[in-house]
């Protein structure tokens, strides 16, 4: 630590994380296409709680012991057994009031448990759809971060990193920041902020070419959109609830 400012680093890729301590850290999860602007929407439209799991075994278990919805997908289509999709449109408050929303994706729930079982002291979701609930968190805290992006397959993609740069032009007078991932993706943000679709689009991103290669550029829109589901996803017991 700096002048009492607590560190912040950024990890671009789940494979980087083992690389980084994050004992008694803050971790924010990233996973911007789809689920972690899915999981604020569900519970901003008034869902009980989303339990996140890395397994589809997993997932269908706790959907009936919960009675809960469940959901995932794999390339793009809803994983056999499993209910729902992982679009933030299929949540809305008619549908998923007071309903527990049973979750596994290929990237950011695996990257949750990852984070579970390397120590982190409390882990949140973070992308532009709570970007300021994420911000004020971390700015009340005053506990060192991590941003973890949860990337493709462990590659590392441009809108995770875009979002960890979106986070730190707005924290980093809070924060010592000695780290070249979040220079890197502050300097990201900063070239793509004015528009944020048009950047990925531009520049051919590999999930803005995944997803919208399946009709989802909707999804990908929505996605880039800020603070449409203002909630903090708080993960605790095996649930994120709202902090």
């Amino acid at each position: 630590m700096t002048d009492n400012k607590p560190a912040l680093h950024t990890v671009l890729s789940p494979a980087l994380l083992n690389l980084y301590d994050i004992d008694n850290a803050i971790v924010v999860i990233i996973d911007v296409l789809r689920a972690t602007s899915t999981i604020p929407t569900a519970l901003f439209n008034g869902a009980a709680c989303v339990m996140p799991v890395d397994s589809v075994e997993r997932c269908i278990e706790l959907g009936k012991s919960t009675n809960g919805i469940t959901a995932g997908e794999r390339e793009g289509k809803v994983i056999e057994g499993l209910q729902h999709g992982n679009s933030p449109f299929e949540y809305y408050p008619e549908f998923i009031k007071g309903k527990v929303l049973v979750l596994t994706t290929t990237n950011g729930t695996r990257l949750l448990h990852m984070a579970l079982e390397k120590g982190a002291k409390h882990i949140v979701t973070g992308s532009f759809a709570n970007l300021s609930a994420v911000v004020n968190y971390l700015i009340g805290q005053k506990q060192r971060v991590i941003l973890a992006c949860a990337a493709w397959k462990n590659k590392i993609n441009i809108e995770d990193t875009l979002f960890a740069g979106a986070v730190i032009s707005k924290v980093k007078a809070y924060f010592d920041i000695n780290c070249d991932s979040s220079t890197i993706a502050a300097a990201l943000y900063d070239e793509a902020k004015d528009d944020l679709y048009a950047f990925i689009k531009n520049r051919r991103a590999s999930h803005y070419m995944r997803l919208s290669g399946y009709g989802l550029e909707k999804d990908i829109q929505h996605c880039l959109i800020t603070d449409t589901a203002n909630v903090l996803p708080l993960y605790e017991d095996g649930k994120l609830c709202i902090g």
